[in-house]
């Protein structure tokens, strides 16, 4: 159970239907279409649809009660008794839902942001804290508006640790989640480039993370990367409790070395202990360094920590080793990209031992903007020895093997109209020597090219 309705009469002063205590909610549901028993059914209103046509359908499937936009009018298919809670705007209903549920539960909460790895150091921090209490995590991409109230109120009650991923791509939007959520720990992995299309450049994308300290607890900590520039001004705020991760020696928890081996990445902290992580490349030891850090507040055993980390579970299609045809190795990063993070994978392929072809399949980074064509094209500095071969798909892509092609004739490049012409070019290189690293933003839905490639371990049981 996650409550009565008889506590929602506080939050929706408007309401009608037969409302008494007995009634329990277990779950909040927004579609229609599932099957959600004693549900809270919340309508929401899109451009392109109105959830609030399709309450009968939610009864159908077990709601027990729905929160309802007063300027709709209630369909003569709803039951008089049925119960009915009335307000402005179904979301900001849901949210201030929300916002009540979390603090009746009172876990502590970790809220994360970044332009890029903020879902990988989600998956870090949960998988810390899971060592030694009972969390709950953002799920997929549940990070925005609707999806951030949604994973608050799918908190099981006796959750003791709360870790929420918090996206953006506009001024504002964090601003409202951060108040939602109340953390009592924030985390700013980076400032990268992602969404500079509506924010202007990088400081501008700065600010709009920093946006995530406005909710955050007076007795809060925010924990920020000590490496960035744009970051520096918020380590003057005497106000706030800060601490710096990096692989500068100026960071509170300094990140001193890495090896990156088919297994993950080893890496040392200047405390003297030294971690495995179940993730490749120097970028993941300073999110796990973020995550660490967390739970040396929240004083989780050190051996619990080193446990945690080699036996991650983290999101699919970020950095995923899938085996391949031939012999091949690849690596599925098809989940979403940043110039930045780009150019980061393709330093991580540089660095994996026992590949004699180092393969890159790159596509469009979205969302730049005016920005698209000179950042395309400085993903290109990346594209050196020993990266072997650049395949290329995507509009704006074509600008990282158009540069590549005058600068560095030692990588063999081509750009491709469609997927299947690159995918029977790329084929024709797959063996055990190769390594091949698909990246792109989420729109180019790169994991269909992955798909084709990889070993399906349902067919071998067949």
């Amino acid at each position: 159970m996650l409550f009565k309705l008889e506590e929602l009469k506080q939050l929706f002063t408007k309401h009608g239907g037969n409302i008494y205590d007995a009634i329990e909610i277990n779950c909040v549901n927004t579609d229609s279409r599932v099957h959600a028993p004693h549900s809270l059914f919340v309508p929401i209103v899109g451009e392109n649809f109105n959830g609030h046509d399709y309450v009968t359908d939610a009864i159908k499937n077990g709601a027990a009660a729905v929160i309802w936009d007063e300027k709709e009018e209630l369909p003569n298919s709803i039951p008089k008794d049925f119960p009915v809670f009335s307000t402005e705007d179904t979301i900001k209903g849901l949210q201030q839902l929300a916002h009540y549920y979390r603090n009746v539960i009172h876990p502590v909460v970790i809220g994360i942001t970044g332009s890029n790895g903020k879902t990988t150091t989600k998956d870090l921090v949960a998988s810390l804290c899971s060592s030694t209490y009972r969390t709950h995590y953002t799920s997929g991409n549940f990070n925005n508006q609707i999806g951030l109230p949604l994973t608050i109120l799918s908190m099981p009650r006796d959750t003791e640790v709360l870790v929420l991923e918090m996206g953006m791509d506009r001024f504002g939007e964090i601003d409202a989640l951060t108040k939602i959520a109340r953390p009592d720990y924030a985390i700013i992995t980076n400032i990268g480039e992602s969404h500079i299309e509506f924010l202007g450049s990088r400081a501008g994308i700065a600010k709009a993370k920093l946006e995530i300290i406005n909710g955050l607890k007076p007795e809060g900590m925010l924990i920020v990367d000590g490496d960035e520039p744009l970051l520096e001004d918020i380590h003057t705020d005497k106000q706030i409790s800060i601490k710096t991760v990096g692989f500068l020696d100026k960071n509170d928890k300094q990140i001193i070395g890495t090896d990156i081996t088919v297994d993950g990445t080893t890496f040392s902290l200047n405390n003297g202990e030294e971690f495995d992580v179940a993730l490749f490349g120097k970028h993941h030891a300073k999110n796990a360094g973020f995550a660490l850090t967390i739970a040396e507040e929240l004083k989780v055993p050190v051996e619990k920590q080193k446990e945690a980390l080699r036996n991650l579970k983290h999101t699919s299609m970020r950095f995923e080793l899938l085996p391949a045809k031939q012999g091949a190795m690849i690596v599925n990063d098809s989940y979403n990209a940043s110039p930045t993070s780009m150019k980061g994978a393709i330093e991580v392929i540089k660095q994996m031992e026992g590949f004699s072809k180092k393969i890159i399949v790159l596509g469009d980074v979205l969302e730049l903007g005016s920005y698209a064509i000179e950042m395309h094209r400085d993903i290109a500095q990346a594209v050196t020895e020993p990266i072997t071969h650049l395949y290329t798909y995507g509009e704006n892509a074509a600008f990282i093997t158009e540069e590549v092609s005058k600068n560095n004739n030692a990588v063999s490049n081509s750009h491709y109209a469609t997927k299947e012409l690159l995918l029977a070019d790329l084929e024709k290189e797959l063996d055990k020597d190769a390594i091949v690293l698909f990246k792109a933003s989420r729109g180019l839905a790169f994991e269909s090219m992955v798909d084709q490639l990889i070993i399906q371990e349902e067919n071998e049981e067949q």
